[in-house]
Formats: structure tokens, sequence, C-alpha cells
């Protein structure tokens, strides 16, 4: 499954790449607003947002791109590892898309 997680630390990047590579999940992280953030998103299965550490912009981007192409958004206000963990089990239980 591809997984867009928007918001989280710069510094986490590299184990929340270590989970959803150990669950068979592609992971790509967005931490600061890129240009053109609504293009970058592509067409993942689904999309997690940590919503504590995340621009109000890029959540509506994010929802806004999620509602077009019909994919399942997920929020989490903490941005641990555990939280990460949490929120694909959620996300595999629905199949994704």
């Amino acid at each position: 499954m591809s997984i867009v997680l928007v918001g989280g630390h710069d510094g986490m990047h590299r184990e929340y790449k270590e989970i959803c590579s150990r669950r068979g999940h592609h992971l790509k992280i967005f931490t600061q607003m890129p240009a053109k953030f609504d293009k970058a998103i592509g067409n993942p299965d689904g999309i997690v947002l940590f919503t504590g550490t995340v621009s109000h912009t890029m959540v509506a981007t994010a929802v806004k791109k999620a509602k077009q192409k019909r994919i399942p958004v997920l929020r989490c206000h903490n941005k641990s590892v555990t939280s990460l963990e949490w929120v694909l089990r959620r996300l595999e239980e629905e199949g994704g898309r």
C-alpha cells in the first residue's frame, strides 16, 4: 500500500519509513509544504495527517486532494512511532481504497 504522511518531525523520517517498510508499505513524508504540494501527494492508497505538527494549509490541501480522488484520510494529533503503527493498522483493516 502506498501512504502519504503529512506532518511529523523531520528527525523521525527514518523511523517512519522503517515502520512502513516492515509492514510492506511505501511511504512519502511531507513535514514541510513543498511547491505544488497537491501534485506531490500523487495518488496514494491512504493519507495520514499528524495534525499536531502541520499547518492548516497543508491539512486543507491534503483533505481536498483526498476528497477528489476518494483517498481515505486518517488523522492523529500525536506524531509518535506508536501512533503511526496504530494508524497503519486502521488503514490495513479498511484496506486502503
